[in-house]
């Protein structure tokens, strides 16, 4: 009789263990020669050593399904045991797969292309309408890069700029700038592993200020909503890249909130780096959008503004030059008549 203690590591022990400990009851069932505890992410095991050497090597095989797909059947427990390969979960381009299990994979043409750009290169730049999915594909893929142990570390950023309105800290530890990046994490990262991940660091999320000094290796780095850059901005962003480290730049060309007289960090990457060896420029359109029918109206709708706007001033610039030309002679003429 022998002892052994099996840590489950890259896992949430909940899932695991599944509801009402279904899961771990069902491997002690299939196991009854060996005395099964588990305690957190700690198994203890009590048995025979031959028994115990299928068993660890079967919850291992376990482990790793469920690290993969972040669920764990009952089915799925008994082809492993019983020597039989699980039934597949999902053919064709899935890039990670969600909290709840559903695949997670690229919707569009476009958002093939940036999976495909991030496999050929170490920097892309995804720009594209709100809703197209460039920030949670490229999120998905630094997950899938995480757990596959390409990487040890994922960085997220976005600069703090405000779309219109002042934000007040909302409770909690996460900037509210930075929320959407965290909520994209909790559908692919289960809770109690995604906390773990952020006490240790593993995964950071940072205002765009934080990583200057910084050289970052190991990593997938993400700079969401770049347009909102400032040209020293984003060049101090694109050059804190590492060894083995992967760079993601997204923005919205539409949703430029800097002042006017100040231009844009990203429209001047785009500008600069064309061409440049090693980086993937990936442009996405209205026909990508995949969150309600009505955001692809209302995309067409301020495209078809702004386009009215642009023309309407384009055509009177000359005359507001001219009656500004005009008002500025009137007073100096009159300085002179009072002066006289």
């Amino acid at each position: 009789m022998i002892e052994k203690l099996i840590v489950l590591e890259d896992i949430d022990p909940v899932i695991f263990y599944g509801v009402n400990n279904a899961n771990i009851q069902l491997i002690k069932a299939l196991y009854p020669k060996l005395r099964i505890v588990a305690r957190g992410n700690v198994i203890k095991v009590l048995g025979d050593e031959e028994e115990m050497c299928a068993f660890e090597e079967n919850i291992t095989k376990l482990e790793k399904y469920c690290a993969e797909y972040n669920s764990l059947k009952e089915e799925v427990i008994i082809d492993i045991i019983k020597g039989n390969a699980p039934q597949a979960e999902q053919t064709g381009n899935v890039i990670v797969f969600s909290v709840t299990g559903k695949p997670i994979i690229p919707r569009s043409e476009n958002q093939l292309k940036l999976v495909e750009g991030f496999a050929k290169n170490d920097m892309v730049f995804a720009i594209g309408p709100a809703g197209s999915g460039k920030t949670y594909t490229a999120i998905a893929l630094a997950v899938r890069a995480l757990k596959n142990k390409e990487i040890k570390k994922i960085i997220l950023s976005r600069p703090a700029v405000e779309a219109g309105e002042k934000l007040a800290f909302l409770p909690g530890d996460i900037d509210p700038y930075l929320q959407p990046l965290y909520d994209a994490l909790q559908d692919m990262i289960p809770a109690a592993k995604l906390k773990e991940y952020m006490e240790l660091n593993i995964i950071q999320i940072a205002p765009l200020a934080f990583m200057r000094g910084r050289t970052l290796n190991d990593a997938v780095v993400i700079l969401d909503e770049a347009q909102n850059t400032t040209t020293q901005q984003i060049k101090m962003f694109l050059t804190r890249m590492g060894m083995n480290t992967k760079m993601i730049v997204t923005g919205d060309m539409t949703q430029i909130d800097l002042p006017a007289s100040q231009t844009s960090g990203l429209v001047q990457a785009l500008r600069i780096l064309k061409g440049v060896k090693g980086i993937s420029f990936v442009e996405l359109n209205k026909k990508d959008i995949v969150r309600h029918k009505l955001v692809e109206r209302i995309v067409d709708a301020y495209e078809k503004f702004d386009k009215e706007a642009k023309a309407e001033r384009n055509g009177s610039p000359q005359r507001t030059q001219i009656s500004t030309d005009y008002i500025e002679l009137v007073v100096a003429k009159v300085v002179d008549y009072l002066s006289v």
